[in-house]
């Protein structure tokens, strides 16, 4: 569960990266919207299962109230999610 947790992690992250970094920017910019329709479901549909494994994963890697909401904040911050998997999973 943990290697799932960190791959959907990394998904995250990139699909997060992707949406800030070319989607949203071409939206606006380009008046583009494709690239935001492209990857809106699939961050969205990444980012609830984040946050859906990070807390089955709670009582498993004995961590507190603190990490845990820590760990779910670096889902909405860029680059948050490979943090998180350094910091916090890496020596798992």
């Amino acid at each position: 569960m943990i290697t799932t947790f960190r791959i959907i992690g990394f998904l995250e992250g990139i699909s997060y990266l992707l949406l800030l970094g070319i989607g949203v920017p071409l939206k606006y910019i380009a008046q583009n919207d494709s690239w935001v329709k492209a990857l809106g479901m699939p961050h969205g549909l990444l980012f609830g299962a984040y946050i859906f494994l990070s807390l089955a994963l709670r009582d498993k890697m004995k961590w507190k109230f603190k990490t845990l909401v820590f760990i779910m904040i670096a889902s909405i911050i860029p680059f948050g999610t490979f943090y998180v998997d350094r910091k916090f999973l890496t020596n798992t």
